[in-house]
């Protein structure tokens, strides 16, 4: 009896074995199909102030230590790529590395500074694939993600990691970012970061380092941020948020109530709806729309609004308490 008790764990460890390494393939080949399906949408971004072609390998060489050289991303058939602003050069030379080995000039057709977007378009003989999107929305603490680019030049490369946060970067109530760990080092800015059935969910931008090379802080422009600022550059050559001036705030808690937040706002630009309502460095949003002073509240307020709508801030500073109704205007062009 007791050889067959045996026998009998022995028969399911191994159907559970079968079924684990049946479940870790499926897996493994999800993230294979995933990468087959974008990286043909990746593309990458050289940028110099020369007018020489970089067209063989030597010259290609030359540019890997320098900071002009990213990532993009195909989003359209007629050569629309959308990439980092802060990869371009003032007037400078964009040529564009494609998965066949061929290179195309790239002309500049918008930029948005404060969401480190930028629309290029190439016009080449062969079929651009556009990249399919997902929605950034959906996007869970833990989910798997794979980053796509060209990190120091050595040709495109897929890594994998997961969600570690969303909302990040506080600070700047314009832009909230995604956070990965998986590997993004100098080349990837630009790049694709994608779901695990191959959807775009995000535009690599940046990483957190002392080194300058990964150290498992990555950070992504969300899919939504990214077609958002894209299609009003491709349509307006500018990105008109909604705005209410330059500011940069961090969340605190009135010492006076523990529960209650509130944002003190660090810097503040020189023109601007709050500038001009009196507002300075120092003073204290403690509401936002009858709601709290949270990072939240602010940065859902302003990305609910559109040019010509009111908000209504309370602010708390040195003097006085004071309710404010700013309408919100349009962005000027750097």
């Amino acid at each position: 009896m007791q050889k067959e008790k045996i026998i009998y764990l022995l028969f399911i460890l191994v159907i559970a074995g079968l079924v684990l390494l049946q479940f870790s393939n499926q897996n493994d080949n999800k993230f294979v199909l995933a990468s087959e399906k974008a990286i043909s949408s990746v593309v990458t971004i050289y940028t110099t102030n020369t007018t020489n072609s970089i067209k063989n390998s030597y010259q290609r060489s030359r540019y890997a230590n320098t900071k002009n050289i990213g990532s993009g991303v195909v989003i359209s058939q007629e050569g629309h790529i959308v990439t980092n602003s802060h990869l371009l050069i003032p007037n400078g030379k964009i040529i564009i590395g494609h998965k066949n080995g061929e290179m195309s000039e790239g002309i500049l057709v918008g930029k948005d500074d404060d969401s480190d977007i930028a629309v290029i378009k190439t016009d080449v003989e062969f079929p651009m694939l556009p990249i399919e999107v997902g929605n950034s929305s959906d996007v869970r603490i833990g989910d798997k993600v794979l980053a796509i680019g060209n990190p120091y030049n050595i040709g495109l490369s897929v890594t994998s990691g997961i969600i570690s946060a969303t909302g990040r970067d506080y600070g700047n109530p314009y832009l909230e970012l995604i956070q990965t760990d998986a590997a993004i080092n100098p080349g990837n800015s630009g790049g694709a970061l994608i779901n695990e059935e191959g959807y775009l969910v995000g535009i690599n931008t940046k990483i957190y380092s002392q080194s300058g090379s990964y150290e498992g802080l990555g950070f992504a422009i969300p899919s939504e941020k990214v077609f958002q600022a894209a299609s009003e550059l491709i349509k307006y050559g500018k990105v008109r948020n909604a705005w209410i001036g330059n500011f940069r705030v961090r969340p605190i808690r009135l010492s006076n109530n523990n529960q209650s937040l509130a944002l003190e706002i660090i810097e503040i630009g020189e023109t601007g709806p709050l500038i001009e309502a009196g507002v300075v460095k120092g003073d204290l949003i403690t509401s936002i729309n009858g709601g709290t002073g949270s990072w939240n509240n602010l940065t859902q307020a302003l990305k609910l609004a559109f040019p010509g709508d009111i908000i209504n801030l309370e602010i708390l500073n040195s003097d006085n308490p004071k309710k404010l109704l700013l309408t919100i205007k349009t962005q000027p062009i750097n």
